[in-house]
């Protein structure tokens, strides 16, 4: 005999010809990094010519999408992203996928209050559980409110996802309209990309500032992950976990026993995220894992949720910072290259924690056309997006040392960021300070 969820599963059961569903003019919203659907992609994607200005919002695509390859003019599909991967950057590069400015933690809102209803949401998922659930996987994030407000929504099931447990981190058999079976493989990976002896440098400043029962944020980027590969040499213990995205490295502590979470006030003993993009290892290590704990972004992210844990570290990079500690991490230019994500929430966050600490980390150089530059400069490269602003600003790391901009004046903030840059810039940095009237003379 089957059992209710059964019966209501059989029949919502279709094909991917629910793509069919689309219409010209409607707002498809696809879910953000591994709920990305793929078969349904894939349909509508072959449904190209039927269709005109069809608006699709995703965000930090992991793998190519058909409806992109199939339309490289923008002719029928129009791309939104609320925060930019690789593939991403690369479509806007080509002129076919725009960016959403937001502040990751708030887009939850941006659906119940901002946002016309999605037309039709399609997300992918575990398959349905014992209690009628079909599991978000490791991208809980805004899929609740998205699901709340959309006017269709369907699930695209997928084999190979793991499953984690979590707060509101599924959606009922009762609440889709269309059940499609995806692709079974595994996720989509990550790669982590080895960490520079500058990487190394700034990491080994920075867990020399992490103390035992510190709660985490950790970004993404090998800085970051170095960062991680350290503490596990340290002799720090009893750390906690509150992040926005679950990185391989801090599998690597948890696999250590570094992670017990015991001094967090929030969730004590579990290591709490809003998604989960990596290796394959790290999706096996949180399947079915009850020490991890999926919640909704906004739960991770807003800073006065963030400030109830003590000790909170926010570790996040940046590919810019000004003589006055203003950070650009997500533009070159006006070229956008990712987002703001959740960088200024968890610097406001940390900062407000009981001993809790905010860390912006960069290298001081790069190569471009063969060419050495600074990445600390006089100005902000015209077009750039300020992520992080000068009053935010806690400390500044790069593998030449370590800075706290709180309390600095203009003049002391021009001094301190310039001890920072490669030695090879400082000269004309300290040029420009003075000319500018950032660095009095008395500085000179």
């Amino acid at each position: 005999m089957q059992s209710s969820t059964q019966r209501r599963l059989a029949q919502r059961i279709t094909t991917a010809e629910a793509a069919n569903l689309v219409k010209s003019g409607d707002w498809v919203d696809y879910g953000a990094v591994l709920a990305q659907p793929d078969a349904f992609d894939r349909a509508l994607a072959a449904r190209k010519t039927e269709l005109q200005d069809v608006r699709i919002r995703a965000c930090l695509s992991t793998q190519s999408r058909a409806v992109l390859e199939a339309d490289p003019r923008r002719e029928h599909f129009q791309w939104y992203s609320w925060h930019f991967g690789g593939y991403d950057r690369k479509k806007h590069d080509a002129g076919l996928c725009h960016y959403i400015p937001c502040n990751l933690g708030e887009i939850p809102d941006y659906y119940r209050r901002f946002i016309a209803p999605p037309d039709i949401a399609v997300v992918k998922t575990c398959e349905v559980d014992a209690n009628g659930f079909f599991n978000l996987s490791a991208s809980n994030l805004w899929h609740r409110a998205l699901i709340s407000r959309a006017r269709i929504v369907v699930v695209e099931i997928s084999r190979g996802l793991p499953y984690l447990y979590g707060v509101e981190n599924g959606i009922h058999v009762n609440e889709v309209d269309y059940v499609i079976e995806g692709d079974s493989g595994p996720p989509p990976e990550l790669p982590n990309p080895s960490p520079s002896e500058a990487d190394r440098a700034v990491a080994r400043l920075i867990a020399a500032e992490i103390r035992d029962g510190a709660c985490l944020q950790v970004g993404i980027g090998a800085m970051p992950n170095a960062v991680c590969s350290l503490l596990r040499e340290s002799g720090v213990r009893n750390l906690g976990i509150h992040t926005e995205m679950l990185t391989d490295g801090i599998i690597d502590l948890y696999r250590d026993g570094l992670i017990t979470g015991s001094n967090k006030t929030l969730d004590p003993g579990k290591i709490v995220c809003s998604f989960a993009l990596g290796s394959q290892d790290l999706y096996r290590s949180i399947d079915r894992n009850a020490d991890f704990l999926c919640c909704p972004v906004d739960y991770t992210n807003l800073p006065h949720v963030i400030m109830q844990n003590p000790c909170v570290i926010a570790i996040n990079n940046t590919t810019q910072m000004d003589l006055q500690g203003q950070a650009s991490s997500e533009s070159s230019g006006h070229r956008h290259i990712s987002g703001t994500g959740g960088q200024l929430q968890f610097v406001r966050g940390a900062y407000a924690s009981k001993g809790g600490k905010s860390f912006v980390c960069l290298s001081s150089t790069y190569e471009r056309h063969g060419m050495r530059k600074s990445r600390i400069v006089l100005d902000l490269t015209p077009g750039n997006v300020v992520t992080t602003p000068r009053s935010d600003m806690m400390y500044v790391v790069t593998e030449f040392g370590m800075i706290n901009m709180k309390g600095k004046s203009v003049p002391e903030r021009a001094q301190a960021m310039i001890s920072l840059a490669h030695p090879d810039f400082r000269d004309e940095l300290e040029r420009a300070a003075r000319e500018h009237g950032l660095t009095p003379k008395c500085f000179a």
